[in-house]
């Protein structure tokens, strides 16, 4: 199922979409409202999900799609291969002019992410698993896709990231059980992406996030060569979960010593 056609078509869309969100980006109303979650939404987000719903189901309208914008979805494909969409991941940021905010896409094969991409639009990094799922890639700009691989961890001296708009006390707690060198935080599925890249060790998340929120990201850094972990056992994140939410979870890098809770 995977192949170049089909990490051509997540990339493409995910720049479509990106292409929408910067059009309202930029405008005076952003048409911001509230769901039932008390979560915001966008013209923007409605218009990446139209764009990347109407091109998955032409490409490959034998797999079901699930995304954050769509209720009815969200019970669908979880024991069978099905896309996973957040067409704009990190509203908030959105809102508030900030830059990281992330189109997801990501394909699920037996609860695992296999495939996906996260274009940050406004930052114009993109980054994305490789045809096999076997690599990641990064692009920047309108370059070409330059290799990308997570780095072995000094446990000594870890570099930690975490939630820009969701950063606690009891995520504060957690990392300090670690020795830390360098700390950043940042918004949407870009933490992920940052261990990717080699530029952070380790993302704690202890709170609520929802699978549309993880599986690109957590599809790159797997790629990488890294790992996303439930906090409570240490075992790896699955999706197609009843209801679609997470477990509190940990990403880390290569060689990154978790302590057991």
């Amino acid at each position: 199922m995977r192949d170049s056609a089909m990490a051509e078509t997540l990339r493409r869309l995910a720049i479509e979409a990106g292409a929408a969100i910067m059009d309202v980006y930029g405008s005076a109303d952003m048409g911001v409202e509230t769901k039932g979650d008390d979560s915001p939404v966008t013209r923007a987000d409605l218009a990446a999900d139209a764009i990347i719903c109407a091109g998955l189901a032409a490409a490959y309208p034998d797999i079901a799609i699930v995304t954050e914008e769509r209720a009815e979805s969200h019970a669908l494909g979880a024991d069978a291969p099905h896309f996973l969409v957040d067409p704009l991941d990190g509203t908030k940021e959105f809102i508030q002019r900030r830059g990281e905010f992330t189109v997801n896409i990501a394909l699920i094969e037996s609860g695992v992410p296999v495939a996906g991409v996260v274009y940050a639009p406004a930052l114009e990094r993109m980054f994305a698993t490789t045809p096999d799922g076997g690599a990641a890639q990064e692009y920047l700009g309108h370059g070409p896709a330059a290799p990308m691989a997570a780095a072995v961890a000094d446990n000594a001296a870890l570099r930690v990231v975490a939630s820009k708009s969701h950063r606690d006390a009891a995520t504060d707690a957690w990392i300090a059980r670690y020795p830390v060198a360098a700390f950043a935080s940042a918004g949407s599925s870009l933490k992920f992406c940052l261990i990717a890249a080699g530029e952070a060790d380790l993302y704690p998340r202890i709170g609520r996030t929802m699978e549309w929120d993880t599986a690109a990201g957590h599809a790159v850094l797997i790629a990488a060569g890294g790992r996303v972990l439930r906090r409570d056992d240490l075992t790896p994140l699955r999706y197609g979960k009843p209801g679609r939410d997470n477990p509190h979870f940990i990403a880390a890098g290569p060689g990154v010593t978790l302590k057991p809770e």
